[in-house]
């Protein structure tokens, strides 16, 4: 199938499909005329890719960690450096939750703080 059918299958558009490729996350074939060409492997690969995006992961992340990826969920394989990968991004998000948690606390104590601002003066 060729990229705008990939499209209408999968939900993506073909720009992104284009930068999933350039980013070394989809490999299609090329035709004789040099059009891209997807089987149906493509179209679980997308919805890994999705998938995985959707947890927060990096183009970069999910580039290392896709050959471990099964079905459209997708499963994942324990394969080597995997949990290693993964451990080390869940480590970066509870780091990332825990500050914005510090803001969102300091905003919330600096509302409760406010003064209200004075009344206007009525004369009599």
């Amino acid at each position: 199938m060729r990229i705008g059918e990939l499209a209408r299958l999968t939900g993506v558009s073909t720009r992104l499909l284009r930068y999933y490729e350039e980013q070394g996350l989809l490999e299609p074939t090329r035709s004789a005329g040099g059009y891209r060409e997807y089987g149906e492997r493509d179209t679980v690969r997308v919805r890994q890719i999705r998938s995985l995006l959707a947890a927060g992961l990096s183009t970069r992340v999910i580039a290392q960690i896709l050959p471990c990826a099964t079905g459209p969920l997708p499963a994942l394989l324990a394969c080597p450096e995997l949990l290693g990968t993964l451990r080390g991004e869940l480590a970066e998000l509870d780091a990332r939750i825990d500050e914005l948690t510090r803001s969102r606390d300091a905003l919330a104590g600096y509302l409760d703080a406010a003064v209200p601002p004075p009344l206007p003066y009525a004369a009599a």
